[in-house]
């Protein structure tokens, strides 16, 4: 891709993970490459902190880092790699998982995650095509020995997929499915979006959710509002498992309420609500004017704090007037001098000079779908 992207305005990126001591001077290789198309280019480390699986967590993490470095130098897009084969891999991977619609359809060419666009150009592209055209103009390339490392199961699906492939089950074929299945998977979304309009409204934070109109819906359709109304409240969202969604649907149509990924659903009056849970942001500092939980931003002066309401509610003596839900009121930002509640916008506490101000950084989401 880099070869390919000469005499474009690029700007490239590396990151050391930090899990193979020949990785420092790979980085090195792909800087000489760079020097030598005139593009500039930068090392970024990353490091593995051993919790959950290696593979995720570096993905995750080396995203992390390059929306970063996307942000602070202005670049408007950032490029992967990823190719024909990659679609066919983790298609056979989320098949093996028993994965749904989402998981199964193909990876996206254009999402936005983080503040930044992400593309991927080369997904009609096979590897093979891309070597053959590296050593058609001469250049080298390096293989990441973890390719053949039968510890991952990416590695197994590649091998599996050799067996398979005199049986018409290529990564092309693959691929082509996993195709089909993304224009489903976009055609729900456009249903998803309508009953969006319809049955959710937003109100300081928290979600109303018309339970008529969610109970009448196609069970898929019912699982997606589900994970917007997530992808709307709870910071860093990552997709939860599909049981456990459908655990927490059953409960909602059965009129219950329940907790998942750091997002709290409670029925009152008659009414379904969702906001955030209290414990998921119990200890969120942030300084004014600074991002509060991946959500808020709110303005304040120097030495103040930004931090979740909680008990400070006992000091709003009109919260009740606001209509939110008690636990939405006590995980909504507020800000702080010491051990002093300066303001609680959702709760109806500001001050009177107008200096203090709350502003979402980011509104109802789509689905977060596998990207």
């Amino acid at each position: 891709m880099l070869h390919l992207a000469a005499g474009l305005d690029v700007r490239v990126v590396t990151v050391d993970h930090g899990l193979r001591p020949e990785a420092a001077a790979e980085a090195a290789a792909v800087g000489r490459v760079c020097a030598a198309l005139g593009v500039p280019h930068q090392v970024l480390q990353w490091q593995w902190d051993g919790r959950g699986n290696l593979q995720d967590a570096a993905r995750r993490g080396r995203r992390a880092v390059m929306a970063d470095w996307a942000r602070r130098f202005g670049v408007a897009a950032v490029a992967l790699a990823h190719t024909q084969d990659d679609v066919a891999e983790t298609f056979v991977m989320r098949l093996a998982r028993g994965a749904g619609v989402d998981g199964l359809a193909a990876m996206s060419a254009r999402w936005d995650e983080a503040g930044v666009v992400w593309l991927r150009p080369l997904l009609a592209v096979t590897r093979a095509q891309l070597r053959d055209h590296l050593r058609g103009i001469g250049a080298v390339w390096v293989e990441d020995p973890s390719n053949d490392n039968l510890r991952f199961d990416r590695v197994k699906v590649r091998k599996a997929l050799a067996v398979l492939g005199p049986l018409g089950v290529t990564p092309q074929r693959l691929a082509e499915v996993a195709g089909h299945l993304a224009e489903v998977r976009a055609a729900l979304e456009v249903v998803t979006g309508a009953l969006t309009v319809r049955a959710l409204h937003e109100v300081a934070g928290a979600v109303r959710i018309d339970r008529e109109a969610l109970a009448v819906a196609a069970p898929e359709v019912q699982r997606r509002l589900v994970l917007r109304v997530i992808g709307a409240i709870a910071s860093d969202f990552y997709a939860p498992r599909g049981a456990a969604v459908q655990a927490l649907l059953g409960r909602l149509l059965a009129g219950q309420g329940g907790t998942l990924a750091g997002c709290r659903f409670q029925v009152l009056r008659g009414q379904l609500w969702a906001f955030r849970e209290g414990r998921a942001v119990a200890g969120v500092v942030c300084a004014p004017g600074q991002v509060w939980d991946g959500r808020w931003r709110m303005t304040g002066p120097v030495g103040h704090e930004v931090r979740a309401l909680g008990e400070g509610l006992l000091s709003c003596p009109d919260w009740r007037a606001t209509g939110v839900p008690r636990g939405a009121l006590l995980a909504s930002p507020s800000l702080w001098l010491g051990p002093r509640l300066i303001a609680a916008p959702h709760a109806g506490l500001m001050p009177q000079d107008g200096a203090i101000s709350l502003f979402p950084v980011r509104q109802m989401q789509q689905t977060t779908i596998s990207h």
